[in-house]
């Protein structure tokens, strides 16, 4: 293309209203996610963005975000897991058994659970893909399965503590290699360059797409919205420096944030997993292997459960019966709340991870408030109701 017709292109770019209004899925749960969290902000007098409580929020919810972002792929290929929680819960008492009974070193365990998990999605995955059995059956049956072997795995008890290695896994920090005090420098330099990379990747990918006439995103909306990202990371990395630091768990959820969004984003497979939620019998058509597809999204999901499980029984610090209860329904909750179409094919994992803290954020800020569980169970569910009511809102809107 040349010069001319790109800035043609760049000229045709719409407004930033207009920008808005087309890209209401992107950025609508992001801007209410930053509405709740300045109303609990004011509610709660200030508590909510204090460094405790900001560090306390990140260990409460990691478990979430990280099942989340493994569940917004298979929402995505157009199918449901609904043992993610008995899974997670298994794994924590198979870490349980391994490390404080059999006093295993925890470089054991964690591959061993991480692997076990892997074959758990494999297995379901298998006769998903394979079978052709629908997977709300084939997940609910394994809810069921996992959640009485993790009863019989523990004989109905608890078991604890974990050594302090794989407590390290949740309540772990980042040592401040610059020095000892407070603020904790290594975490301020960490937030900077994470802050300078965003910002960094997304200049250059816009001028990737401008080289080739595709950028529609306004200029000024551009240089506003990464502003803004950057801003919050070193502020949000600068109150956590004045507590203790970087928790291992935030470093490690970063981590994953920015690999799955690589493949979602970027590669053959994230594509072809849009593909089969948006179209199952197109992409076999066109030569995507579809269930070997299925196969390996159910696997992923059992190995990021089985993480899920360690970090969870890591923070308590005990693996009991009842733990990952209920987990499915919030891992779920928070996929459809950022933004995944119900019907397979539509969703990002960053719209999977704004879901997850805007019912992190409502589960602490009511909590503050002394606001019951019952109500907040109502809440959450209302919640979650208006998010698929917005999704086909806007769909039949599109048509």
């Amino acid at each position: 293309m040349t010069t001319k017709e790109t800035s043609t292109a760049v000229q045709s770019a719409p407004s930033v209203t207009d920008y808005l209004k087309s890209h209401v899925r992107d950025y609508g749960m992001l801007i209410a996610l930053v509405v709740i969290m300045g109303m609990f902000q004011f509610l709660t007098d200030g508590i909510l963005m204090r460094p405790v409580n900001l560090t306390n929020l990140f260990l409460q919810n990691s478990y979430i975000i990280i099942m989340a972002i493994g569940m917004l792929l298979v929402i995505v290929a157009g199918h449901i897991d609904l043992s993610v929680g008995s899974v997670a819960g298994f794994i924590g008492a198979l870490a349980a058994v391994m490390a404080v009974n059999y006093n295993l070193p925890t470089i054991v365990v964690v591959p061993v659970c991480l692997l076990v998990g892997l074959i758990i999605g494999g297995l379901q995955g298998y006769w998903i893909a394979y079978w052709k059995i629908p997977a709300f059956i084939v997940t609910l049956a394994g809810m069921l399965v996992f959640r009485g072997l993790t009863l019989t795995l523990l004989e109905g008890q608890s078991i604890g503590p974990f050594p302090e290695s794989f407590q390290l896994l949740s309540t772990g920090f980042i040592p401040d290699v610059f020095g000892s005090g407070r603020p904790n420098i290594t975490a301020l330099v960490l937030g900077v360059i994470a802050a300078s990379a965003i910002v960094f990747l997304a200049a250059r990918s816009r001028a990737r797409a401008l080289k080739y006439g595709i950028q529609d995103e306004p200029f000024a909306f551009f240089i506003v919205k990464n502003a803004l990202i950057a801003i919050a990371i070193i502020y949000l990395s600068y109150m956590l420096s004045t507590y203790r630091g970087l928790p291992n768990v935030l470093i490690t959820m970063a981590v994953l944030i920015a690999i799955y969004t690589f493949i979602t984003n970027s590669t053959t497979i994230g594509r072809r997993i849009y593909a089969l939620g948006g179209n199952v019998k197109a992409a076999k058509l066109s030569g995507i292997n579809t269930e070997r597809l299925t196969f390996l999204t159910f696997a992923n999901m059992g190995m990021l459960a089985a993480l899920a499980g360690l970090i969870f029984a890591a923070r308590l610090n005990t693996a009991t019966p009842k733990a990952g209860f209920a987990f499915e329904l919030d891992v779920i909750a928070a996929v459809f709340i950022g933004g995944a179409s119900m019907t397979g094919g539509v969703g990002k994992v960053i719209g999977a991870v704004i879901g997850a803290f805007i019912m992190g954020v409502m589960n602490n800020g009511m909590s503050i408030l002394g606001i019951g569980i019952d109500w907040q169970q109502v809440i959450k569910g209302l919640v979650l109701l208006a998010a698929v009511i917005f999704d086909v809102y806007n769909k039949q809107k599109a048509r």
